[in-house]
């Protein structure tokens, strides 16, 4: 028969409200919690969650949605904020909506009804609704790298618009002044984001904008490869091009290579994201990149704040800056 917390409490000599502080993540005795755990290994004792979360009206589970598992943004994100939360006495449960507002709609569904403490959420959408009814119910949300407009709840981002601007920059103080970008989603926070800082950098240098130097990848990297042969082919005078995410860039290399061009001789790039394959390149690519473990640490504790208070005012937006890390994929056109 398994062990209960009266066993544990008859072998420890310890009173249950003690037993159940400790289990329940509550401040013990150090010596009273040296001789529960003692007492737990021995009886081989485990916790009941589901009669745990019955009782409390916890689960200690937090609900993840992600648009794309196979993101390595998205992935190393979620990855450093299971850590936080593990330690933190929580489980997850991660959600991959496909980048589908159906799917995603579902997995909020889903996460609702298996009662978990709270959502953490890269949202697609842009209906409230459904965040709102979570909010109704009592769960927190907290959104990460997009936000919503008209959902009341924490949000952390990254500064999309300063850290593109930075990055044009970097093309017109090295003497270019045509200069593509590859975005994404229209409707999408960060494609709205990343282009106004392109159009930010143009117009603080006085450069003209065109908008056949504007190519949409979707977010993909098929889409980053159409995109890139379609400035190509409609600009014949374009020396340099920025694209605003990994997937597009890996679209976009695919294409450069088919084409037969040479970086940064014949084009010069930047891109957004994941040092790793930026370093894999010849030559080297400069790449904005994002401070994925300060977005976890940020978003894990804002989730575990309203945990802790119970209330879902005063929420605040919280804007990382991002870096850039600087390869030998830009073209000197003038000293």
């Amino acid at each position: 028969m398994a062990a209960t917390i009266k066993d544990i409490a008859k072998k420890t000599g310890l009173g249950l409200a003690t037993i159940s502080s400790y289990l329940n993540g509550g401040n013990v005795r150090e010596k009273n919690r040296i001789l529960i755990e003692e007492a737990i290994e021995e009886l081989h004792f485990e916790v009941n969650e589901i009669a745990r979360g019955l009782k409390t009206n916890r689960t200690r589970l937090i609900g993840i949605i992600i648009p794309e598992l196979n993101n390595p943004f998205f992935a190393e994100v979620v990855a450093e904020m299971e850590d936080i939360l593990r330690n933190n006495g929580y489980a997850t449960m991660l959600c991959d909506c496909r980048t589908d507002e159906k799917r995603e709609k579902e997995a909020i569904e889903f996460l609702k009804r298996r009662r978990v403490d709270g959502i953490i959420s890269m949202p697609v959408t842009k209906d409230v609704r459904c965040f709102r009814g979570l909010q109704k119910a009592g769960i927190p949300v907290v959104t990460v790298d997009r936000k919503i407009e008209g959902l009341d709840c924490d949000c952390v981002l990254v500064d999309n618009r300063g850290g593109t601007r930075q990055a044009v920059e970097q093309f017109i103080r090295a003497g270019h002044k045509r200069i593509g970008i590859i975005t994404g989603k229209d409707e999408v926070y960060t494609t709205k984001e990343r282009l106004l800082g392109y159009f930010d950098a143009l117009e603080a240098a006085g450069i003209e904008r065109d908008d056949r130097l504007i190519a949409n990848g979707q977010f993909t990297i098929r889409g980053g490869a159409s995109a890139l042969k379609e400035l190509v082919e409609n600009n014949a005078d374009m020396t340099a091009v920025y694209v605003c995410n990994y997937e597009m860039m890996v679209g976009a290399m695919i294409e450069i290579n088919d084409l037969g061009l040479r970086i940064p001789e014949q084009l010069s790039l930047i891109g957004f994201d994941n040092i790793e394959f930026a370093k894999a390149c010849v030559p080297r690519l400069s790449i904005v990149t994002q401070p994925t473990k300060d977005i976890a640490k940020e978003a894990t504790n804002c989730m575990l704040h309203r945990l802790e208070c119970g209330k879902q005012d005063n929420v605040r937006t919280t804007s990382l800056p991002t870096g850039f890390l600087e390869g030998k994929s830009i073209r000197l056109l003038k000293e």
